[in-house]
């Protein structure tokens, strides 16, 4: 059959097709590409200021100490040295031992997801993006708010998972609160592993479930218990209980992760003028020092363990108590965190947010100065990377499209510049001269489909072509497009084996009641 003329150039066109002969996906993505920082990290702050943040934190460590509220954790620490109160879960620690700990910290490891494409480098001037986690609610435009569900739940894991800018999961995307507290982590870890094929995330509440969570992945992966052993699968974000404080859940899931190699992300939240100083150089002394506390108790339990400081210091509203993020306080801190990160050499978590309760214009210039304080900053595991709205209470379907772009733009921005002899175009000046134009010439035409960022919202047409097409607002557009990526959502692939084994173990879970609802 003859085609018709142009009609391979139409195909191309609608397949996306690029310069370089390869294609990209019509909703303008590139290929899954963990970014990389191309220019140092920003310090906020001199050398002397964080020696004298990181003294402040070991003297808070030696004379004030961390409750540590679980008594095999205490056992561990007292084998390491540290001085237990007999008589309380209070912990000090020598500063000696602390930095003798965090010695043996990796500054880089690999991240294993159950496809091999998408494994990560974490550390170093590596960045990975996730997806919002843990908000007990969600929201569009058509449902408007309501409490997180498990249909919910799956839209978002087919949002992650269809977007390459997320390179994986950082937690439930919104809390499906309908399935039962004893199961829902076996049903949404389940989800997780089939309905993605990213890296994942479990949460550590409790022995019994970062143990499920950890069979999960291993079966997902189709490893055995000593490979999975050996290459970190999974991570766990460790909040401490601001201030100074490990409680029990927490501790346990250290203690299971760590000795099994898996990466544990500890982050103190806090929040100057309520869990902290009110001072950020305060907040930012008591983060580091329970940070220190967590990250050191990783390396006592396994020495090599992998493990990340995590930063989610900020300012509160002192009139209501509300958390406010994307602030300048905000971005100090985020900065601030990747220089105490980088001088205990080990990898940095920030993340994405804003206090915004609408996707606004609040929304977006809160969550471009928490992106740009991350990024800058040196962060390595950005979490909430798409969809956070209030403070964390709630997930936008609509904010998760616009954070979609952002980061787009971003990893677009941290690519390097190309001044070659192409790209400088002298030949393309010739070309056109004083007085013309380059939308025509060969220069241009060569290069176009990829010369510029090809935005999913962004409406760059004039005011009357803009009119004309209905007017349509960004969110409105933003709605659109996640619809679209659903309607056309593909589970990716699974080998039917490793499927029958994962739907047995976590049959046999459930049929034995999950995990304890008491902590």
């Amino acid at each position: 059959m003859t085609e018709r003329p142009g009609a391979g150039e139409r195909r191309r066109r609608r397949q996306g097709a690029r310069g370089d002969g390869t294609t990209i996906r019509q909703d303008n993505q590139a290929p899954f590409k963990q970014p990389h920082l191309m220019m140092p990290p920003a310090h906020y702050v001199s050398a002397d200021a964080v020696e004298a943040i990181h003294t402040t934190s070991l003297t808070i460590l030696k004379e004030i100490g961390v409750d540590f509220i679980h008594p095999e954790a205490r056992e561990i620490l007292i084998k390491a040295g540290a001085d237990v109160d007999p008589d309380s879960d209070r912990v000090r620690f020598d500063p000696d031992m602390i930095m003798g700990a965090m010695a043996t910290a990796p500054a880089t490891f690999t991240l294993h997801a159950r496809n091999p494409a998408h494994n990560l480098t974490i550390g170093g001037d590596a960045l990975s993006f996730c997806a919002i986690a843990s908000p007990p609610n969600c929201s569009d435009m058509d449902d408007g708010r309501r409490t997180g569900n498990h249909a919910d739940y799956r839209k978002f894991l087919k949002l992650i998972n269809h977007y390459n800018i997320i390179h994986q999961c950082g937690g439930y995307p919104v809390e499906p609160v309908d399935i039962h507290a004893s199961i829902r982590h076996l049903v949404a870890l389940q989800d997780m592993v089939t309905l993605t094929d990213k890296v994942p995330h479990a949460y550590s509440l409790g022995p019994e479930r970062i143990r499920d969570g950890m069979e999960i992945v291993r079966i997902a992966r189709g490893v055995s218990d000593a490979e999975f052993d050996r290459e970190p699968s999974m991570m766990s974000i460790i909040n401490t209980n601001s201030p100074l404080k490990l409680d029990t859940p927490m501790l346990g899931g250290i203690i299971e992760l760590s000795r099994r190699n898996q990466l544990v992300v500890i982050t103190p939240f806090t929040l100057s003028g309520a869990m902290a100083p009110i001072t950020i150089a305060g907040a930012l002394a008591q983060q580091n020092a329970e940070a220190l506390a967590g990250m050191a108790f990783t390396q006592m339990v396994n020495p090599g363990a992998p493990v990340a400081y995590g930063g989610f210091t900020s300012n509160v509203d002192m009139k209501s108590g509300a958390p406010a993020f994307g602030t300048p306080e905000y971005m100090k801190a985020a900065i601030v965190g990747g220089q105490l990160a980088r001088r205990y050499n080990v990898p940095y978590r920030s993340s994405n947010v804003c206090a915004a309760n609408t996707v606004d214009a609040q929304a977006a210039y809160e969550t471009v100065f928490s992106l740009w304080g991350a990024v800058t900053g040196g962060v390595n595991i950005l979490m909430h990377g798409a969809g956070w709205l209030e403070g964390g209470l709630c997930a936008s379907f609509e904010k998760f499209i616009l954070d979609v772009e952002l980061l787009q733009m971003v990893a677009r921005f941290l690519e390097p510049l190309d001044v070659g002899d192409p790209a400088l175009a002298l030949d393309a000046v010739r070309e056109v001269g004083p007085g013309g134009h380059f939308f025509g010439a060969a220069h241009t035409q060569e290069r176009y489909r990829d010369a510029f960022y090809a935005p999913i919202l962004s409406d760059w047409r004039n005011f009357e072509s803009w009119r004309d097409a209905g007017k349509p607002e960004t969110w409105q557009k933003a709605n659109q497009v996640f619809k679209d990526v659903l309607a056309s959502s593909e589970e990716p692939p699974m080998d039917p084996a490793i499927r029958e084994e994962l739907d047995a173990f976590v049959a046999r879970r459930t049929e034995e009641g999950g995990a304890p609802t008491d902590f």
